[in-house]
């Protein structure tokens, strides 16, 4: 199963180098930026996307994942009252706090929206502790995390992003970051579109301000600091077909909180009006039902393990051909799963994607009077 994802993902990879090539992206203000279409995991553009960056605020993505990951646990609950300690308390005090305070307890839930709306980082500390009973173990589990999703250029030094010469990632990164997120965590994900939040008699207003400019956005984080500059991580999802779909566009590095936003605009309606997400085939469709030789059927159905969707250019949809490439002839015993061909999907009669085909079902050898009329029939054929 492992190597059939990293087929597919090997084939997202090349279908994204071919849309690149086959439409211009729009010129981008920032060092670094993606744009991902979630439904399909497809990249569709980039620039600089390994590029290492200072996340700044942008860390709390993965702070707030691990928490949304106690919670399901239920190692902690939203309604969870935490005592503030000093050292949360008295965090960078120049620097984005919700305005928790030692003598007065606060909630699991309030923290959430105090770390994802305000962008505290007094609650990005208070959470740590209250997961994982202090800072340094809560670092610990946020680099498991970005270790178990692949992320290999992202390092957290801290819960909060401010900086640090250990803490750093790439849009690249960030945006399978915050794919995790909304897949794993869809309840927990809705506090990022709340506008403002109030605690301690003290209202601010999410960051994010394509919140009030596009109302399909719905996430995620801002981050700044000196050395990182403006950065936004935002998520929008549209109409698509009988569906929806998802863009996720990372920017990062720009010069100022209106550029953010504006570059982050532009990125997301660029990916929305010239780019259509398709369903090619669905988990566990048989695409194909070739012949298998010495097994206990006549013949296995072969098609693959999850949904094939793929994002391309407005107008290349109804010319994919596909071709399908078996590995002949098939023989028993067979494993579901095996791996036994490729189905390429062609425009203008040049590949534009490559996606491996597996058994859908386990076949058996057949009895040894079976195994050997078909071996006659081999050696005839």
């Amino acid at each position: 199963m492992k190597k059939f994802i990293a087929a597919l993902a090997t084939s997202v990879l090349m279908m994204s180098a071919a849309v690149a090539q086959t439409l211009p992206p729009p010129s981008i203000a920032a060092k670094s930026w993606l744009l991902l279409d979630a439904t399909s995991g497809q990249i569709i553009a980039s620039q600089d996307p390994n590029l290492r960056i200072e996340p700044a605020s942008l860390t709390k993505v993965m702070t707030a994942y691990v928490v949304f990951g106690a919670l399901r646990d239920k190692k902690v609950a939203l309604n969870q009252m935490v005592n503030v300690s000093t050292r949360a308390w008295k965090v960078d005090s120049s620097s984005s706090k919700m305005f928790i305070d030692p003598a007065t307890p606060v909630s699991i839930s309030d923290l959430l929206h105090g770390l994802m709306i305000q962008s505290g980082n007094d609650a990005a500390v208070a959470l740590a502790e209250a997961v994982a009973g202090d800072e340094s173990a809560f670092v610990v589990m946020m680099n498991k995390e970005a270790e178990r999703m692949g992320l290999k250029s992202t390092r957290f030094a801290n819960p909060h992003g401010l900086p640090s010469p250990d803490n750093y990632s790439t849009a690249q990164d960030l945006s399978v970051l915050a794919k995790r997120v909304i897949l794993d965590f869809p309840e927990f994900y809705k506090i990022d579109s709340v506008k403002s939040f109030t605690y301690n008699k003290i209202t601010q207003q999410n960051r994010n301000r394509l919140l009030w400019l596009d109302p399909t956005v719905d996430g995620m984080k801002t981050g700044h600091t000196e050395a990182a500059g403006y950065c936004m991580i935002a998520s929008a999802h549209r109409p698509n077909g009988t569906g929806e779909r998802r863009l996720i566009s990372v920017v990062l590095g720009t010069n100022s909180d209106s550029i953010r936003t504006q570059e982050s605009q532009k990125l997301l309606n660029w990916g929305f009006q010239n780019f259509d997400t398709v369903k090619l085939y669905s988990k566990g469709q048989a695409i194909a039902t070739p012949e298998i030789w010495k097994g206990s059927k006549n013949a296995v159905k072969i098609g693959f393990t999850n949904d094939v969707l793929v994002t391309v250019p407005k107008g290349v949809a109804a010319k994919l051909k596909p071709v399908l490439e078996r590995k002949d002839p098939l023989v028993a015993p067979l494993a579901q799963n095996s791996k036994v061909g490729s189905l390429k999907m062609m425009v203008d009669g040049k590949p534009l994607l490559d996606l491996p085909v597996v058994s859908l079902e386990t076949v058996d050898e057949a009895s040894i009077f079976g195994r050997a009329w078909d071996s006659i029939r081999l050696w005839m054929k």
